[in-house]
């Protein structure tokens, strides 16, 4: 048989051009191996007292055994029809608690046996955790009690977890309420077996214009409509600690449960028919009802409508009311929000939403506390006196949050921060909470003082701080900043702003993050709380520097680099293969594009989504390139995607090699999702790679017709677009060794296992010299051991033959 010349470049280690390549699980050599075998930290929670700190352990990686289950994939969920709870968790296997001042930790009696533990939920009085263990058959609840650290299970494997956690403390932290599925519950349809009726017919209202993105896991037809009411209808009880049990609502399908501050009032909301085949689960008809703690019905008080058509853009909104919750500083008010725009933001109105605030039992009509002329981001509730909301508005990049007194409406609201939320320099810090007699968290004053948490990213680099915010002058004056430069410290919680005592975590690029307790109003004061181990001691010596460098056109640019330890800089007689990880970024300005906000005295965390390991096999690696994509003015970013994307990579090479670490001519470039789109344009539009790894990407955008990333506008409107920046368009182009990896199971939207299965055959049948693997039950984001392992060997064994070894 005469062997076709473009077979030759072919990565299968075949005879045959069409067979296939028949290869087990695989382990990546030692110096990769040992820094992927590692054993987790705990997870860290402490009560807002500082007296007691439970440590969540859990695996580092799941196994394919964990991802082999049986598996309905409905309305945007992945469940588990055998226990009744996502088939996407990551259980906690192991708890132990310790007091926070005390460094002895103390094992958690009374732990089932293998425990899978999930939905953790604290009481309100923060003495105890609730929580579910996945057994065989279904979800049980169990409580533990912080001050006796031992376990107990209160209720048989009958939790409905399958819309999330099914937990809901009662105030008297003696009861808890649970969904539990119907003791009538209908046996699931076999969607195998069970022959259809009829054809599956959609149909498209005449003049309508409804721009959906491209969603997975959706229903398809009667037979999944009614296994998801199956799986989604839950009873409401009420457990208490003992283990009693008793019924408090009748069976619905209940999407969520909130008491309100005072424990009065408790708020349902009920997914409603009719269920979409165009849409998720969150945009199907709901019910929010509220009742009195013991059941009693006291109003409905918002009905939304199934939400298949929506205008175009990222601020487009539904109607009607929204974003509804509980005032935290109230005992029982609910806030909501309402557009006035209509919720399209191609309308021209000076007002875009309203806030409203509706205080029990709802028979008075709702008052207005504010209008704002952009959309609505969110409101942090203070006391009767203060509050503070922020609208924001995605196609200016703008932010904007406003002083506000509760007490009134506000027609003039006081602003305190207006700016492009990109622009990291500028960015004040997030006001401090603090728990309040109802449990809630809410604005930290003191004295007519508020408190600024922030990043501290500057132009010489990092270094958070503390502000106080003066209500009265609207004025900030410092109170604490890091001074760290061969070290990081993050600022997480005021603890006692008279005292001066905050709670921080240190890390440095060989130092675990571990937290402490500092005195901001004594020079050096830091006390140890925990201490986390290095696992990965054999970086230790590789060194680490945060670069910076320019674009032609003169934008700043940074990244992470890395040398391999003992590597002579000053010499440099030996050049490195470079690898490049990345994924592109959309900015409306240039000054936000160029700042950095990498650090170079973060711990080095080495994970299988970077290309850090291979800086223990001889090649230099820089992480976390800025690849930014900016458009000003009318102009949008991917009107000139390609161009900047191949200027970025450019930039990023000649950078490096001014230093004189590198071949040039032994580049490799890689990312994930979005990141793997550009590797592959990145290949096919320029001749400055040897090599790249795309992974779980997307790359014939017409099949994301309505909108990608962070492109607003639809296929129709600018084809040019979409296709100029699809690899799959422009397959012929790519000559370059690439190696595509996608999860077979991929539920992210818009990155479909298949867009890597056409790219591939597209690729293969124009002789270009690629390698696909699929790793078998992955989503988007990747967790059994197994495949992971191998992804890293394949990785490695692609990069020694295509790159380090390049002739």
């Amino acid at each position: 048989m005469k062997i076709l010349k473009t077979s030759l470049f072919s990565l299968f280690l075949i005879t045959s051009m069409f067979a296939q390549e028949n290869v087990t699980y695989q382990k990546p050599s030692q110096e990769i191996l040992q820094l992927a075998e590692f054993e987790r930290a705990p997870s860290i929670f402490m009560d807002s007292n500082m007296e007691y700190m439970l440590l969540s352990y859990r695996s580092t990686y799941k196994t394919l055994d964990d991802l082999n289950v049986e598996e309905m994939r409905l309305g945007g969920l992945r469940i588990d029809v055998n226990t009744n709870i996502s088939s996407t968790l990551t259980y906690i296997d192991n708890l132990k608690v310790r007091k926070v001042k005390d460094k002895k930790e103390i094992q958690v009696k009374g732990l089932p046996a293998n425990p899978r533990i999930s939905n953790v939920t604290v009481s309100p009085d923060q003495t105890k955790i609730a929580f579910t263990n996945t057994v065989a058959t279904g979800v049980e609840l169990w409580v533990l009690d912080f001050k006796t650290a031992e376990a107990k299970k209160l209720s048989s494997a009958n939790l409905n977890a399958n819309l999330g956690n099914p937990i809901t403390w009662m105030k008297d932290n003696q009861q808890v309420l649970v969904s539990v599925i119907p003791a009538n519950r209908p046996a699931l349809i076999d969607t195998k077996k069970n022959l259809p009726t009829g054809p599956i017919v959609s149909i498209s209202e005449e003049g309508v214009v409804s721009q959906n993105r491209t969603y997975q896991d959706l229903l398809k037809n009667k037979t999944d409509e009614a296994n998801f009411e199956t799986l989604v209808t839950s009873e409401l009880y009420l457990i208490d600690l003992q283990g009693n049990k008793k019924l408090f609502k009748e069976a619905a399908m209940y999407a969520s449960e909130s008491f309100s501050p005072d424990g009065n009032y408790l708020m349902l909301t009920t997914l409603e028919k009719p269920f979409s085949y165009l849409v998720p689960l969150n945009r199907f008809p709901m019910k929010t009802t509220v009742y009195k703690a013991d059941g009693t019905l006291v109003q409905e008080v918002n009905t939304i409508p199934l939400s298949e058509i929506m205008p175009k853009g990222f601020m487009a909104v539904r109607e009607g009311k929204r974003n509804m919750q509980w005032r935290a500083d109230q005992p029982a008010t609910l806030a909501f929000v309402e557009a006035l725009d209509g919720g399209d933001p191609a309308k021209e109105i000076e007002f875009r939403d309203e806030v409203f605030t509706w205080e029990a039992p709802f028979t008075a009509a709702p008052k207005s506390l504010v209008k704002l002329g952009q959309r609505y981001a969110g409101i942090t509730w203070g006391n009767d006196q203060v509050a503070v909301v922020a609208d924001q508005w995605y196609d200016t990049r703008n932010i904007r949050q406003f002083l506000l007194n509760p007490s009134t409406s506000n027609p003039n609201p006081i602003k305190i921060e207006d700016r492009n939320e990109q622009d990291v320099y500028s960015d004040p810090g997030t006001f401090e909470t603090k728990r309040n007699e109802y449990g809630r968290y809410t604005l930290a004053i003191e004295n007519n003082k508020m408190f600024l948490l922030g990043d501290g990213y500057t132009p010489k680099g990092q270094f958070p701080f503390i502000d106080e915010f003066d209500l009265t002058t609207l004025k900030t004056k410092r109170l604490y900043q890091s001074a760290y430069t061969t070290k990081k410290e993050n600022i997480q919680s005021i603890e006692d702003i008279k005292k001066g005592l905050v709670l921080v975590s240190i890390q440095s690029p060989t130092e675990y993050p571990n937290y402490y307790f500092r005195n901001i109003k004594k020079k050096n004061d830091l006390t140890p709380i925990t201490d986390f181990k290095n696992p990965f001691e054999s970086l230790n010596g590789v060194y680490k520097e945060v670069i910076t460098y320019k674009r032609a056109d003169g934008l700043e640019l940074s990244g992470t680099l890395y040398l391999p330890a003992n590597y002579d800089r000053k010499n440099k007689t030996e050049k490195l293969p470079l690898l490049i990880w990345a994924y592109p970024t959309e900015y409306k300005d240039k000054n936000s594009a160029g700042q950095v906000t990498s650090n170079s005295s973060e711990f080095t965390f080495p994970y299988y989504g970077s290309f850090v390991y291979w800086v223990t096999k001889g090649y230099a690696v820089l992480d976390d390139a800025a690849f930014p994509i900016v458009g000003e003015g009318t102009e949008e970013p991917n009107d000139t995607y390609i161009e900047q994307l191949v200027a970025n990579g450019k930039a990023a090479i000649d950078a490096v090699d001014a230093l004189g670490y590198i071949d040039r001519s032994k580049v490799g470039v890689g990312g994930h999702s979005y990141g793997a789109f550009m590797t592959a344009n990145l290949l096919t539009h320029s001749d400055l790679f040897a090599v790249g790894i795309a992974r779980s990407g997307a790359y014939n955008r017409t099949l994301t017709p309505f909108g990608f990333q962070t492109e607003q506008r639809n296929y129709w409107e600018v084809p040019q677009v979409y296709n100029t920046m699809s690899p799959f368009m422009n397959a012929d182009k790519m000559k370059t060794p690439m190696l595509l990896v996608h999860g077979e199971a991929d539920n992210n939207p818009g990155t479909f296992t298949l867009q890597t299965e056409r790219y591939f055959q597209a690729l293969k049948g124009l002789g270009a010299p690629v390698r696909m693997v699929i790793l078998p039950k992955e989503s988007h984001g990747y967790v059994a051991k197994e495949n992971i392992l191998h992804l890293l060997w394949e990785q490695d064994q692609f990069l020694e033959k295509y790159l380090k070894n390049k002739q």
